[in-house]
């Protein structure tokens, strides 16, 4: 949606023609390997996201291909917080209360993510550290199954995307308890973030950016960064990212650069810490 929605504007503003490509599989890692062997001639940019730069060099032991090394990047595109949210008649009103109740039985309480490895999951084991608490987290193959369950009363929590969890919350079946952003979400504003719940500094969100392939000019790389950023400040653009649940990021090649290497070692230590391996 964000490649689209760009290179909409693009052709726009800048008289461009884009072809999106997209390459499923293997968690958006087959599609980053096709942009990394590209000709780095500024003809070939593609959308990066958490997951496919930040997560995946830890979780797969052979990926072919190394983020850092093998790509330039341009800019950050977005950003969409998760939120953790309980069944609507839950016991817990905060997530102080469910801190509380985990650290008197530990293990005991359910959390569930779309799946092993994925950035819901991740967070989960951030915070188990962030709290000193033990979960149990229960990992799902996508959202549809773990929401019945959860508005059913059969987990005691889920983290996922706020896309994912509003409509349960505007029929209260569902409770938003914290959302992971460093501040409120355009769509919760009512909802705590989890600094303001108590623990400081957290912060978790799954993000995307464009990127280029290693060795595309540097003129090039500006030009396309300068004609994005543009893009990205156009207010149709905002609001339709925030209908979306996402904000929008916007950056230099050099301060993506520094995001890539902070998030990419964030992300290694907590799937090291969580045992997580490709379902």
């Amino acid at each position: 949606m964000f490649a689209r929605l760009i290179s909409q504007k693009l052709a726009e503003t800048a008289s461009w023609s884009f072809v999106i490509d997209n390459r499923p599989g293997a968690g958006g890692n087959i599609g980053m390997e096709i942009a990394t062997k590209a000709a780095p001639d500024g003809y070939t940019i593609v959308m990066g996201q958490t997951s496919n730069i930040s997560v995946a060099p830890a979780l797969y032991p052979n990926l072919p291909y190394d983020p850092l090394k093998n790509l330039a990047p341009v800019t950050l595109v977005a950003a969409s917080p998760l939120l953790l949210s309980v069944p609507g008649a839950s016991a817990y009103k905060t997530l102080g209360e469910l801190v509380a109740a985990a650290k008197v039985k530990p293990g005991d309480i359910t959390i569930a993510s779309p799946g092993n490895g994925t950035i819901s999951h991740l967070t989960i084991v951030l915070f188990q550290s962030a709290a000193g608490v033990r979960l149990t987290h229960v990992p799902y193959k996508g959202t549809v199954q773990a929401m019945t369950d959860l508005v059913g009363g059969r987990l005691g929590g889920f983290m996922g995307s706020i896309q994912t969890t509003a409509p349960f919350i505007a029929t209260a079946k569902v409770r938003p308890l914290a959302v992971t952003a460093p501040k409120p979400a355009v769509q919760l504003p009512a909802v705590p973030t989890f600094a303001e719940s108590g623990f400081a500094g957290f912060s978790a969100s799954g993000w995307w950016g464009l990127l280029a392939p290693r060795g595309t000019p540097a003129d090039v790389v500006m030009r396309l960064n300068r004609e994005v950023v543009k893009v990205l400040k156009l207010p149709d653009v905002r609001e339709r990212l925030a209908a979306d649940g996402s904000e929008v990021l916007t950056s230099t090649p050099a301060e993506f650069a520094a995001f890539l290497k902070s998030e990419n070692e964030k992300w290694a230590r907590v799937v090291r810490d969580s045992g997580a391996r490709p379902d």
